[in-house]
């Protein structure tokens, strides 16, 4: 890849530090995208031995790239995303994808479409940690920016993703469990 190339997408992708979510960190500011993204790829890297089977350096990747698409339509919250706006964004990113060079257009194509169909154990993994990993964040912050819907989300949110791995349903265990905390913390 040229120089240049690489710039432009580097300079695509640093949307993603400026494109905020609904979740707040710890500190009280709005998380970006790229944050959750990072995060989730650190999820993922601590989870290796828990997954021999799994190609983990896959599961990295898709959990570095699976929000690319909100580099053009910035983040719309899963309780709020149509599937007209998952329609828009799958086509965005699929045509900015289409202008990669190769072999990146092709290995993105693929990974994008093991994620979407979701029968690989790598795709699940990540599914099943993209989820969780916002509960764990709406965890961190404080109540005050929680929306009211979310005090019976982030109770369930995830759990049928997580259901394939009995490692998985004991991490989201474990999450509920800090999230009945943080609600008990308000009354």
């Amino acid at each position: 890849m040229q120089p240049k190339e690489l710039l432009n997408i580097l300079h695509v992708a640093e949307r993603l530090k400026d494109a905020t979510r609904h979740c707040y960190t710890s500190g009280g500011r709005r998380e970006s995208v790229a944050e959750h993204s990072w995060r989730l790829a650190l999820m993922a890297l601590f989870l290796r031995d828990a997954f021999p089977e799994a190609d983990m350096d896959k599961v990295i990747r898709m959990c570095l790239i699976h929000d690319l698409g909100e580099c053009f339509t910035g983040d719309i919250p899963t309780f709020q995303k149509t599937e007209a706006d998952r329609s828009r964004e799958g086509d965005l990113l699929a045509q900015w994808v289409e202008t990669l060079p190769q072999p990146y257009r092709e290995e993105l194509s693929a990974l994008y479409a093991e994620m979407d169909a979701r029968e690989t154990t790598e795709a699940k993994i990540y599914k099943a940690l993209d989820g969780m990993e916002a509960v764990i964040q709406h965890n961190e912050s404080d109540l005050s920016t929680w929306s009211e819907n979310e005090y019976t989300l982030n109770l369930v949110h995830g759990f049928d993703k997580a259901a394939f791995s009995p490692v998985l349903t004991r991490l989201r265990e474990a999450v509920k469990e800090e999230t009945l905390e943080k609600i008990r913390e308000k009354q």
